[in-house]
Protein backbone atom coordinates (compact mmCIF):
# COMPACT_ATOMS: atom_id res chain seq x y z
CA UNK A 1 0.00 0.00 0.00
CA UNK A 2 1.61 3.28 -0.77
CA UNK A 3 0.42 6.38 0.40
CA UNK A 4 0.46 9.86 -1.07
CA UNK A 5 1.42 13.41 0.88
CA UNK A 6 -1.43 15.56 0.54
CA UNK A 7 -1.75 19.30 -1.04
CA UNK A 8 -2.14 21.91 1.32
CA UNK A 9 -5.38 23.96 0.61
CA UNK A 10 -4.39 27.36 -1.03
CA UNK A 11 -6.77 29.13 1.72
CA UNK A 12 -3.50 27.21 4.24
CA UNK A 13 -1.18 28.73 2.02
CA UNK A 14 -2.45 31.97 1.97
CA UNK A 15 -2.92 31.76 6.16
CA UNK A 16 0.91 31.03 5.54
CA UNK A 17 1.58 33.72 3.66
CA UNK A 18 0.20 35.82 6.05
CA UNK A 19 1.61 34.67 8.89
CA UNK A 20 5.40 34.83 7.65
CA UNK A 21 4.23 38.24 5.99
CA UNK A 22 2.95 39.57 9.66
CA UNK A 23 6.54 38.01 11.84
CA UNK A 24 8.40 40.07 9.25
CA UNK A 25 6.18 42.77 9.13
CA UNK A 26 9.36 45.45 9.82
CA UNK A 27 11.91 43.93 6.75
CA UNK A 28 8.63 43.34 4.33
CA UNK A 29 8.04 47.07 4.88
CA UNK A 30 10.94 48.16 4.73
CA UNK A 31 11.74 46.37 1.57
CA UNK A 32 8.52 47.07 0.21
CA UNK A 33 9.28 51.39 0.94
CA UNK A 34 13.11 50.57 -1.06
CA UNK A 35 11.46 49.43 -4.06
CA UNK A 36 8.60 52.18 -3.80
CA UNK A 37 11.65 54.48 -3.62
CA UNK A 38 13.44 52.90 -6.63
CA UNK A 39 9.98 53.37 -8.47
CA UNK A 40 9.19 56.78 -8.00
CA UNK A 41 13.11 57.57 -9.30
CA UNK A 42 12.39 55.86 -12.32
CA UNK A 43 9.65 58.08 -13.20
CA UNK A 44 11.12 61.36 -12.98
CA UNK A 45 13.57 60.41 -16.11
CA UNK A 46 11.19 60.54 -19.19
CA UNK A 47 9.83 63.63 -17.11
CA UNK A 48 13.10 65.05 -17.67
CA UNK A 49 13.72 64.03 -20.80
CA UNK A 50 10.29 65.85 -22.46
CA UNK A 51 11.60 69.11 -20.66
CA UNK A 52 14.83 68.17 -22.15
CA UNK A 53 13.76 67.84 -25.60
CA UNK A 54 11.35 71.15 -25.40
CA UNK A 55 14.05 73.15 -24.34
CA UNK A 56 16.35 72.10 -27.20
CA UNK A 57 13.35 72.46 -29.66
CA UNK A 58 12.75 75.75 -28.18
CA UNK A 59 16.29 76.62 -28.62
CA UNK A 60 16.36 78.16 -24.90
CA UNK A 61 19.75 78.56 -22.81
CA UNK A 62 22.51 75.69 -23.02
CA UNK A 63 22.86 76.15 -19.60
CA UNK A 64 19.20 75.62 -18.68
CA UNK A 65 19.64 72.00 -21.17
CA UNK A 66 22.58 70.78 -19.49
CA UNK A 67 21.18 71.34 -15.69
CA UNK A 68 18.15 68.75 -17.73
CA UNK A 69 20.85 66.91 -18.62
CA UNK A 70 22.68 66.79 -15.34
CA UNK A 71 19.58 66.31 -13.57
CA UNK A 72 18.26 63.04 -15.82
CA UNK A 73 21.56 61.18 -15.56
CA UNK A 74 21.40 61.92 -11.39
CA UNK A 75 17.59 60.52 -11.72
CA UNK A 76 19.11 57.14 -13.32
CA UNK A 77 21.77 57.17 -10.52
CA UNK A 78 19.51 57.46 -7.84
CA UNK A 79 16.86 54.86 -9.35
CA UNK A 80 19.88 52.55 -9.67
CA UNK A 81 21.07 52.88 -6.14
CA UNK A 82 17.66 52.31 -4.80
CA UNK A 83 16.86 49.72 -6.81
CA UNK A 84 20.21 47.94 -5.51
CA UNK A 85 19.56 47.94 -2.38
CA UNK A 86 15.86 46.99 -2.64
CA UNK A 87 17.16 43.73 -4.18
CA UNK A 88 19.53 43.11 -1.16
CA UNK A 89 16.92 43.49 1.54
CA UNK A 90 15.09 41.07 -0.68
CA UNK A 91 17.25 38.70 -0.70
CA UNK A 92 18.49 38.87 2.84
CA UNK A 93 14.52 38.68 3.73
CA UNK A 94 14.23 35.58 1.19
CA UNK A 95 17.37 33.67 3.11
CA UNK A 96 15.12 34.05 6.24
CA UNK A 97 12.12 32.91 4.61
CA UNK A 98 13.86 29.91 3.07
CA UNK A 99 15.48 29.01 6.05
CA UNK A 100 12.39 28.81 8.46
CA UNK A 101 10.51 27.03 5.92
CA UNK A 102 13.41 24.60 5.52
CA UNK A 103 13.34 24.28 9.59
CA UNK A 104 9.62 24.09 9.12
CA UNK A 105 9.49 20.99 6.28
CA UNK A 106 12.47 19.20 8.62
CA UNK A 107 10.59 19.71 12.03
CA UNK A 108 7.22 18.39 10.14
CA UNK A 109 8.91 15.26 8.16
CA UNK A 110 10.61 14.21 11.09
CA UNK A 111 6.72 14.46 13.05
CA UNK A 112 5.30 11.75 10.37
CA UNK A 113 4.52 8.75 11.64
CA UNK A 114 7.37 6.42 10.65
CA UNK A 115 4.27 4.23 8.46
CA UNK A 116 3.83 7.09 6.51
CA UNK A 117 7.62 7.66 6.03
CA UNK A 118 7.71 4.19 4.92
CA UNK A 119 4.49 4.45 2.42
CA UNK A 120 5.20 7.63 0.64
CA UNK A 121 9.01 6.77 0.36
CA UNK A 122 11.91 8.63 0.41
CA UNK A 123 11.64 10.44 -2.51
CA UNK A 124 8.50 11.62 -2.19
CA UNK A 125 10.20 13.87 0.66
CA UNK A 126 13.12 14.73 -0.85
CA UNK A 127 11.66 16.30 -4.07
CA UNK A 128 9.09 18.16 -1.70
CA UNK A 129 12.85 19.40 0.21
CA UNK A 130 14.59 20.00 -2.59
CA UNK A 131 12.88 20.80 -6.16
CA UNK A 132 10.04 22.46 -4.55
CA UNK A 133 11.20 24.47 -1.56
CA UNK A 134 13.96 26.18 -4.39
CA UNK A 135 11.08 27.29 -6.24
CA UNK A 136 9.13 28.86 -3.23
CA UNK A 137 12.36 30.45 -2.75
CA UNK A 138 12.78 31.67 -6.12
CA UNK A 139 9.41 33.07 -5.55
CA UNK A 140 10.13 34.83 -2.10
CA UNK A 141 13.43 36.27 -2.93
CA UNK A 142 13.03 37.31 -6.72
CA UNK A 143 9.27 36.99 -7.66
CA UNK A 144 7.30 38.99 -5.03
CA UNK A 145 10.25 41.77 -5.07
CA UNK A 146 9.75 41.74 -8.66
CA UNK A 147 6.01 41.98 -8.92
CA UNK A 148 6.14 44.36 -6.30
CA UNK A 149 8.31 46.42 -8.41
CA UNK A 150 6.52 45.42 -11.65
CA UNK A 151 2.99 46.02 -10.38
CA UNK A 152 4.18 49.88 -8.53
CA UNK A 153 5.91 50.69 -12.04
CA UNK A 154 3.21 49.98 -14.31
CA UNK A 155 0.63 51.94 -11.90
CA UNK A 156 2.66 54.48 -11.33
CA UNK A 157 3.83 54.65 -14.82
CA UNK A 158 -0.08 54.89 -15.75
CA UNK A 159 -1.00 57.37 -13.59
CA UNK A 160 2.16 59.87 -14.89
CA UNK A 161 0.79 59.51 -18.41
CA UNK A 162 -2.54 60.16 -17.12
CA UNK A 163 -1.54 63.57 -15.57
CA UNK A 164 0.97 64.50 -18.40
CA UNK A 165 -1.47 64.04 -20.75
CA UNK A 166 -5.05 62.36 -20.40
CA UNK A 167 -5.73 62.32 -24.04
CA UNK A 168 -2.58 60.83 -25.22
CA UNK A 169 -2.81 58.39 -22.62
CA UNK A 170 -5.98 56.71 -23.98
CA UNK A 171 -3.68 55.13 -26.32
CA UNK A 172 -3.09 52.43 -23.83
CA UNK A 173 -6.85 51.03 -24.14
CA UNK A 174 -5.87 49.58 -27.57
CA UNK A 175 -3.75 46.76 -25.63
CA UNK A 176 -6.36 45.84 -22.77
CA UNK A 177 -8.26 42.82 -25.17
CA UNK A 178 -5.00 41.61 -26.04
CA UNK A 179 -3.31 41.53 -22.63
CA UNK A 180 -6.46 40.56 -20.26
CA UNK A 181 -8.65 38.11 -22.24
CA UNK A 182 -5.47 35.84 -23.32
CA UNK A 183 -3.74 35.72 -19.79
CA UNK A 184 -7.20 35.14 -17.91
CA UNK A 185 -7.48 31.93 -20.26
CA UNK A 186 -4.16 31.23 -19.26
CA UNK A 187 -4.43 31.68 -16.02
CA UNK A 188 -7.34 29.23 -15.88
CA UNK A 189 -5.48 26.29 -16.73
CA UNK A 190 -2.07 26.77 -15.77
CA UNK A 191 -3.14 25.42 -12.06
CA UNK A 192 -3.78 21.83 -13.41
CA UNK A 193 -0.65 22.19 -15.37
CA UNK A 194 1.70 22.66 -13.00
CA UNK A 195 -0.02 20.10 -10.61
CA UNK A 196 0.52 17.33 -12.98
CA UNK A 197 3.80 18.77 -13.68
CA UNK A 198 5.41 19.15 -10.43
CA UNK A 199 3.61 15.92 -9.65
CA UNK A 200 5.76 14.13 -12.41
CA UNK A 201 8.57 15.77 -11.68
CA UNK A 202 8.70 14.61 -7.95
CA UNK A 203 8.11 11.09 -9.15
CA UNK A 204 10.83 11.31 -11.52
CA UNK A 205 12.79 12.02 -8.81
CA UNK A 206 11.58 9.45 -6.11
CA UNK A 207 12.68 6.78 -8.82
CA UNK A 208 16.16 7.75 -9.69
CA UNK A 209 16.65 8.19 -5.53
CA UNK A 210 15.29 5.01 -5.04
CA UNK A 211 17.37 3.32 -8.36
CA UNK A 212 20.48 4.96 -6.66
CA UNK A 213 19.61 3.72 -3.32
CA UNK A 214 19.23 0.49 -4.21
CA UNK A 215 21.46 -0.04 -7.26
CA UNK A 216 22.90 -3.10 -5.75
CA UNK A 217 19.73 -4.91 -5.05
CA UNK A 218 18.91 -4.21 -9.25
CA UNK A 219 22.50 -5.58 -10.16
CA UNK A 220 22.19 -8.51 -7.91
CA UNK A 221 18.39 -9.36 -9.41
CA UNK A 222 19.49 -8.48 -13.27
CA UNK A 223 16.84 -6.12 -12.58
CA UNK A 224 18.76 -2.90 -13.77
CA UNK A 225 17.59 -2.76 -17.55
CA UNK A 226 14.41 -2.99 -16.39
CA UNK A 227 14.34 -0.14 -13.86
CA UNK A 228 16.20 2.00 -16.10
CA UNK A 229 13.25 1.29 -18.62
CA UNK A 230 10.76 2.57 -15.88
CA UNK A 231 13.04 5.60 -15.27
CA UNK A 232 13.28 6.60 -19.13
CA UNK A 233 9.46 6.45 -19.14
CA UNK A 234 9.12 8.56 -16.40
CA UNK A 235 11.52 10.79 -17.47
CA UNK A 236 9.63 11.01 -20.70
CA UNK A 237 6.07 11.86 -18.81
CA UNK A 238 8.25 14.29 -17.00
CA UNK A 239 9.01 16.62 -20.86
CA UNK A 240 5.30 15.47 -21.59
CA UNK A 241 4.14 17.69 -18.61
CA UNK A 242 6.43 20.30 -19.73
CA UNK A 243 5.32 20.48 -22.95
CA UNK A 244 1.87 20.43 -21.94
CA UNK A 245 2.78 23.79 -19.93
CA UNK A 246 4.90 25.07 -22.50
CA UNK A 247 2.04 24.72 -25.19
CA UNK A 248 -0.21 27.34 -23.06
CA UNK A 249 2.75 29.98 -22.94
CA UNK A 250 3.11 29.14 -26.79
CA UNK A 251 -0.05 30.27 -27.61
CA UNK A 252 -0.14 33.44 -24.89
CA UNK A 253 3.14 34.70 -25.83
CA UNK A 254 2.26 35.89 -29.30
CA UNK A 255 -0.95 38.48 -27.74
CA UNK A 256 1.54 39.98 -25.42
CA UNK A 257 3.82 40.86 -27.88
CA UNK A 258 1.43 42.41 -29.30
CA UNK A 259 -0.04 44.22 -26.82
CA UNK A 260 3.48 46.21 -26.43
CA UNK A 261 3.51 46.97 -30.03
CA UNK A 262 -0.09 48.10 -30.32
CA UNK A 263 -0.07 51.39 -27.84
CA UNK A 264 3.06 52.88 -28.73
CA UNK A 265 1.67 52.70 -32.66
CA UNK A 266 -1.36 54.33 -31.32
CA UNK A 267 0.32 56.65 -29.08
CA UNK A 268 2.53 57.93 -32.15
CA UNK A 269 -0.46 58.30 -34.68
CA UNK A 270 -2.55 60.54 -31.40
CA UNK A 271 0.11 62.54 -30.47
CA UNK A 272 0.69 62.97 -34.57
CA UNK A 273 -3.00 64.21 -34.49
CA UNK A 274 -2.62 65.92 -31.14
CA UNK A 275 0.45 67.89 -31.87
CA UNK A 276 -0.46 69.18 -35.14
CA UNK A 277 -3.64 69.80 -33.43
CA UNK A 278 -1.55 72.10 -30.76
CA UNK A 279 -3.20 70.12 -28.10
CA UNK A 280 0.36 68.67 -27.32
CA UNK A 281 3.56 69.90 -27.11
CA UNK A 282 6.67 67.43 -28.79
CA UNK A 283 7.87 67.45 -25.35
CA UNK A 284 4.98 65.41 -24.03
CA UNK A 285 4.79 63.40 -27.11
CA UNK A 286 7.76 62.23 -26.44
CA UNK A 287 7.44 61.50 -22.60
CA UNK A 288 4.01 59.55 -23.29
CA UNK A 289 6.08 57.64 -25.86
CA UNK A 290 8.91 56.97 -23.41
CA UNK A 291 6.65 56.14 -20.74
CA UNK A 292 4.71 53.63 -23.20
CA UNK A 293 7.94 51.73 -23.76
CA UNK A 294 8.58 51.93 -20.89
CA UNK A 295 5.50 49.73 -19.83
CA UNK A 296 6.77 46.49 -21.61
CA UNK A 297 9.36 45.73 -19.62
CA UNK A 298 7.65 46.05 -15.83
CA UNK A 299 4.50 44.45 -17.39
CA UNK A 300 6.36 41.53 -19.28
CA UNK A 301 8.06 40.87 -15.76
CA UNK A 302 4.70 40.99 -13.94
CA UNK A 303 3.07 38.52 -15.95
CA UNK A 304 5.93 36.18 -15.89
CA UNK A 305 6.49 36.55 -12.85
CA UNK A 306 2.96 36.06 -11.70
CA UNK A 307 3.23 32.67 -13.51
CA UNK A 308 6.07 31.58 -11.67
CA UNK A 309 4.22 33.17 -8.41
CA UNK A 310 1.59 30.73 -9.26
CA UNK A 311 4.15 27.76 -9.76
CA UNK A 312 5.20 28.99 -6.33
CA UNK A 313 1.80 28.59 -4.22
CA UNK A 314 1.53 25.02 -5.79
CA UNK A 315 5.04 23.80 -5.29
CA UNK A 316 4.25 25.49 -1.24
CA UNK A 317 0.71 23.81 -1.10
CA UNK A 318 3.19 20.43 -1.51
CA UNK A 319 5.75 21.75 0.80
CA UNK A 320 2.89 22.46 3.75
CA UNK A 321 1.31 19.16 2.53
CA UNK A 322 4.27 17.49 4.31
CA UNK A 323 2.83 17.89 8.18
CA UNK A 324 1.47 15.30 10.89
CA UNK A 325 -2.07 14.45 10.29
CA UNK A 326 -4.10 14.33 13.15
CA UNK A 327 -3.02 12.84 15.95
CA UNK A 328 -3.62 8.80 15.05
CA UNK A 329 -3.61 8.17 18.89
CA UNK A 330 -4.41 9.40 22.05
CA UNK A 331 -2.91 8.39 25.44
CA UNK A 332 -6.02 6.18 27.67
CA UNK A 333 -6.32 6.86 31.09
CA UNK A 334 -7.94 4.50 33.18
CA UNK A 335 -7.41 1.84 35.73
CA UNK A 336 -4.48 -0.64 34.57
CA UNK A 337 -6.03 -3.89 34.46
CA UNK A 338 -2.95 -6.33 36.25
CA UNK A 339 -2.14 -7.28 32.86
CA UNK A 340 1.73 -7.56 32.02
CA UNK A 341 3.64 -8.64 29.48
CA UNK A 342 2.50 -8.51 25.25
CA UNK A 343 -0.62 -9.88 23.82
CA UNK A 344 -1.76 -10.47 20.59
CA UNK A 345 -5.24 -11.54 20.20
CA UNK A 346 -6.89 -12.19 16.73
CA UNK A 347 -4.65 -9.88 15.25
CA UNK A 348 -4.98 -9.85 11.09
CA UNK A 349 -3.59 -7.48 8.79
CA UNK A 350 -3.80 -6.92 5.07
CA UNK A 351 -1.77 -4.22 3.58
CA UNK A 352 -4.37 -4.88 0.55
CA UNK A 353 -7.60 -6.35 1.21
CA UNK A 354 -7.74 -9.04 -0.89
CA UNK A 355 -4.00 -9.94 0.56
CA UNK A 356 -4.10 -10.73 3.96
CA UNK A 357 -0.57 -10.98 5.52
CA UNK A 358 -1.67 -11.78 9.09
CA UNK A 359 -4.55 -14.33 9.67
CA UNK A 360 -5.59 -13.89 13.26
CA UNK A 361 -2.48 -14.44 15.49
CA UNK A 362 -2.56 -14.93 19.04
CA UNK A 363 0.60 -14.61 21.03
CA UNK A 364 1.15 -13.81 25.09
CA UNK A 365 4.88 -12.83 25.82
CA UNK A 366 5.96 -12.86 29.47
CA UNK A 367 8.33 -9.57 31.07
CA UNK A 368 11.71 -10.10 30.21
CA UNK A 369 11.14 -13.30 27.88
CA UNK A 370 12.73 -13.49 24.92
CA UNK A 371 11.12 -14.61 21.77
CA UNK A 372 12.48 -15.53 18.54
CA UNK A 373 9.83 -15.18 15.37
CA UNK A 374 11.12 -17.59 12.17
CA UNK A 375 9.65 -18.57 9.41
CA UNK A 376 10.30 -18.26 5.62
CA UNK A 377 9.95 -15.44 3.40
CA UNK A 378 6.60 -13.80 3.13
CA UNK A 379 5.63 -15.85 6.24
CA UNK A 380 4.25 -12.58 8.20
CA UNK A 381 7.55 -11.83 10.66
CA UNK A 382 8.51 -8.18 9.62
CA UNK A 383 4.87 -7.23 9.60
CA UNK A 384 4.26 -8.85 13.21
CA UNK A 385 7.17 -6.35 14.53
CA UNK A 386 5.62 -3.42 12.72
CA UNK A 387 2.72 -4.12 14.32
CA UNK A 388 3.64 -4.66 17.73
CA UNK A 389 6.17 -1.59 17.77
CA UNK A 390 2.79 0.46 16.64
CA UNK A 391 4.27 1.44 12.85
CA UNK A 392 1.21 -0.28 11.29
CA UNK A 393 -2.24 -0.58 13.37
CA UNK A 394 -4.14 -3.74 13.08
CA UNK A 395 -6.76 -4.03 10.48
CA UNK A 396 -8.68 -5.89 13.15
CA UNK A 397 -7.77 -7.62 16.67
CA UNK A 398 -5.66 -5.75 19.26
CA UNK A 399 -1.89 -5.49 20.03
CA UNK A 400 -1.63 -4.56 24.05
CA UNK A 401 1.94 -3.86 26.30
CA UNK A 402 1.23 -4.09 29.93
CA UNK A 403 -2.49 -3.75 29.34
CA UNK A 404 -2.55 -0.82 27.01
CA UNK A 405 -3.53 -0.91 23.34
CA UNK A 406 -0.31 -0.16 21.24
CA UNK A 407 -2.85 1.83 18.71
CA UNK A 408 -3.68 3.96 21.23
CA UNK A 409 -0.56 5.28 22.91
CA UNK A 410 0.62 8.13 21.55
CA UNK A 411 4.33 7.93 20.03
CA UNK A 412 5.97 9.40 22.78
CA UNK A 413 5.30 6.99 25.26
CA UNK A 414 5.15 4.18 22.95
CA UNK A 415 8.79 4.45 22.15
CA UNK A 416 9.60 4.88 25.78
CA UNK A 417 7.74 1.01 26.22
CA UNK A 418 9.23 -1.17 23.04
CA UNK A 419 11.95 0.06 20.59
CA UNK A 420 12.35 -1.58 16.98
CA UNK A 421 16.07 -2.34 15.79
CA UNK A 422 16.21 -2.94 12.74
CA UNK A 423 19.41 -4.24 9.86
CA UNK A 424 20.19 -0.69 9.05
CA UNK A 425 22.02 1.21 11.40
CA UNK A 426 22.19 5.01 9.87
CA UNK A 427 25.31 6.96 11.25
CA UNK A 428 24.45 10.54 11.63
CA UNK A 429 27.44 13.71 10.22
CA UNK A 430 27.96 14.92 13.63
CA UNK A 431 29.62 14.28 16.83
CA UNK A 432 29.97 10.69 18.56
CA UNK A 433 28.00 12.33 21.27
CA UNK A 434 25.44 13.85 18.66
CA UNK A 435 24.80 9.87 17.89
CA UNK A 436 24.56 8.87 21.13
CA UNK A 437 22.00 10.71 22.32
CA UNK A 438 19.47 10.76 19.43
CA UNK A 439 17.18 9.15 22.61
CA UNK A 440 15.15 11.75 24.31
CA UNK A 441 16.94 12.21 27.83
CA UNK A 442 19.07 14.22 29.56
CA UNK A 443 22.76 12.29 29.09
CA UNK A 444 25.82 12.88 31.24
CA UNK A 445 29.27 11.94 29.42
CA UNK A 446 29.48 9.44 32.07
CA UNK A 447 26.02 7.87 30.41
CA UNK A 448 27.36 8.39 27.47
CA UNK A 449 31.00 5.98 28.64
CA UNK A 450 28.53 3.54 30.43
CA UNK A 451 26.36 2.76 27.06
CA UNK A 452 29.35 2.56 24.76
CA UNK A 453 30.90 0.18 27.18
CA UNK A 454 28.16 -2.25 27.94
CA UNK A 455 28.16 -2.88 24.40
CA UNK A 456 31.91 -3.29 23.85
CA UNK A 457 32.96 0.36 22.40
CA UNK A 458 34.98 2.13 25.48
CA UNK A 459 38.17 0.48 23.83
CA UNK A 460 36.98 2.06 20.09
CA UNK A 461 35.74 5.54 21.51
CA UNK A 462 38.99 6.00 23.47
CA UNK A 463 40.86 5.92 20.68
CA UNK A 464 39.08 8.18 18.84
CA UNK A 465 41.26 11.80 18.83
CA UNK A 466 38.66 13.84 20.50
CA UNK A 467 36.19 11.60 22.57
CA UNK A 468 32.75 11.74 22.71
CA UNK A 469 33.40 15.26 20.44
CA UNK A 470 35.47 13.15 17.56
CA UNK A 471 33.19 14.09 14.30
CA UNK A 472 31.95 10.91 12.63
CA UNK A 473 29.82 9.95 9.63
CA UNK A 474 30.35 11.21 5.64
CA UNK A 475 33.65 13.56 5.65
CA UNK A 476 35.14 12.42 8.85
CA UNK A 477 35.69 9.45 11.09
CA UNK A 478 34.37 6.24 9.16
CA UNK A 479 32.26 4.13 11.50
CA UNK A 480 32.50 0.82 10.01
CA UNK A 481 29.15 -1.77 10.07
CA UNK A 482 30.07 -3.69 13.25
CA UNK A 483 30.71 -0.32 15.35
CA UNK A 484 28.06 1.18 13.42
CA UNK A 485 25.46 -1.69 14.98
CA UNK A 486 27.20 -1.34 18.49
CA UNK A 487 26.28 2.22 18.67
CA UNK A 488 22.32 1.61 17.31
CA UNK A 489 22.83 -1.04 20.39
CA UNK A 490 24.03 2.13 22.78
CA UNK A 491 21.33 4.24 22.18
CA UNK A 492 18.86 1.43 23.19
CA UNK A 493 20.70 1.33 26.46
CA UNK A 494 20.09 4.94 26.35
CA UNK A 495 16.84 4.92 25.41
CA UNK A 496 15.70 2.13 28.11
CA UNK A 497 12.96 0.52 26.30
CA UNK A 498 11.18 -2.08 28.30
CA UNK A 499 10.72 -4.23 24.85
CA UNK A 500 13.06 -4.39 22.54
CA UNK A 501 11.79 -5.72 18.39
CA UNK A 502 15.08 -6.81 16.89
CA UNK A 503 14.37 -7.03 12.96
CA UNK A 504 17.05 -9.17 11.47
CA UNK A 505 19.32 -6.95 13.57
CA UNK A 506 22.48 -8.77 12.50
CA UNK A 507 21.69 -9.80 9.26
CA UNK A 508 24.16 -7.40 7.22
CA UNK A 509 27.25 -8.60 9.02
CA UNK A 510 29.58 -11.45 8.61
CA UNK A 511 29.61 -14.39 10.39
CA UNK A 512 32.41 -13.48 13.26
CA UNK A 513 30.73 -9.38 13.59
CA UNK A 514 27.60 -11.27 13.70
CA UNK A 515 28.89 -12.73 17.10
CA UNK A 516 30.27 -10.11 18.08
CA UNK A 517 27.26 -8.04 18.00
CA UNK A 518 25.10 -10.84 19.60
CA UNK A 519 27.16 -10.43 22.69
CA UNK A 520 26.90 -7.23 23.23
CA UNK A 521 22.92 -7.61 22.18
CA UNK A 522 23.08 -10.46 25.35
CA UNK A 523 24.77 -7.95 27.51
CA UNK A 524 21.88 -4.93 26.31
CA UNK A 525 18.76 -6.52 26.61
CA UNK A 526 19.32 -8.49 29.85
CA UNK A 527 16.09 -7.83 31.79
CA UNK A 528 14.12 -6.85 28.71
CA UNK A 529 11.42 -8.67 26.68
CA UNK A 530 12.99 -9.32 23.54
CA UNK A 531 11.17 -10.32 19.81
CA UNK A 532 13.82 -11.52 17.60
CA UNK A 533 12.91 -11.79 13.96
CA UNK A 534 15.75 -14.10 12.96
CA UNK A 535 16.77 -15.92 10.00
CA UNK A 536 19.72 -17.24 11.68
CA UNK A 537 18.33 -20.24 13.48
CA UNK A 538 21.47 -20.15 15.85
CA UNK A 539 19.78 -16.89 17.09
CA UNK A 540 16.28 -18.90 17.75
CA UNK A 541 18.34 -21.51 19.63
CA UNK A 542 19.24 -19.37 22.36
CA UNK A 543 16.13 -17.82 23.07
CA UNK A 544 13.69 -18.91 25.49
CA UNK A 545 10.69 -19.93 23.11
CA UNK A 546 10.59 -19.84 19.31
CA UNK A 547 7.10 -18.85 17.50
CA UNK A 548 7.48 -20.56 13.90
CA UNK A 549 5.57 -18.88 11.45
CA UNK A 550 3.67 -19.76 7.76
CA UNK A 551 1.57 -18.01 5.60
CA UNK A 552 0.47 -14.94 8.14
CA UNK A 553 -0.34 -17.44 11.31
CA UNK A 554 2.11 -19.11 13.95
CA UNK A 555 2.08 -22.98 13.45
CA UNK A 556 4.29 -23.64 16.12
CA UNK A 557 5.54 -22.15 19.52
CA UNK A 558 7.49 -23.39 22.32
CA UNK A 559 10.90 -24.04 23.93
CA UNK A 560 13.69 -24.69 20.88
CA UNK A 561 14.42 -27.92 22.94
CA UNK A 562 10.94 -29.30 23.09
CA UNK A 563 10.25 -28.24 18.76
CA UNK A 564 13.49 -29.93 17.85
CA UNK A 565 12.13 -33.02 19.54
CA UNK A 566 8.58 -32.74 18.10
CA UNK A 567 10.26 -32.83 14.59
CA UNK A 568 7.71 -30.44 13.24
CA UNK A 569 8.15 -27.07 11.34
CA UNK A 570 11.00 -25.96 13.28
CA UNK A 571 13.20 -28.91 13.38
CA UNK A 572 12.67 -28.93 9.42
CA UNK A 573 13.86 -25.12 9.13
CA UNK A 574 16.52 -25.97 11.02
CA UNK A 575 17.44 -29.73 9.28
CA UNK A 576 17.15 -27.50 6.10
CA UNK A 577 19.37 -24.84 7.50
CA UNK A 578 22.30 -27.69 8.09
CA UNK A 579 22.51 -29.07 4.73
Amino acid sequence: MTAVLDYATPHEAWVWGRGVLRAHRGRVTGTAACFLAATGAGLVGPQLLGALVDEVTGQRSASRIDLLAVAFLAALLVTAVLARAARLRAGVLGEELLAANRTGLVDRALALPLSTVESVGTGALLSRATTDLDRVDSALRHGVPEILTAVVTVVLTIAAMVVTSPLLALALLVAVPTVVLPTRLLWRNLPTAMQRMLDTWAGLAARVHESTAGARTLDALGLVERRAAGDDAALVAGVDRERDLRSLHVRWTPWLEISHVLPVAATLALGAWAYSAGMVSLGEVTTMVVYVQALAGPLDTALWWAEDLMVAVVALRRVLGVRVPEQRRSPIAGPWTGERGLHLEAVRFAYRADRPVLRGVDLVVPPGERLAVVGGSGAGKSTLARLVTGISAPTSGAVRIDGRDVAALDDDTLRGEVLLLTQEHHVFTGTLRDNLALPAGDFSDGDLRAALSLVGLDDWSAALPDGLDTAVGAGAVTVPAPVAQQLALARVVLADPGTVVLDEATSLLDTASARRAEGALDRVLAGRTVIAIAHRLHTAARADRVAVMADGEIVELGPPAELLAADGPYARLVAAASD
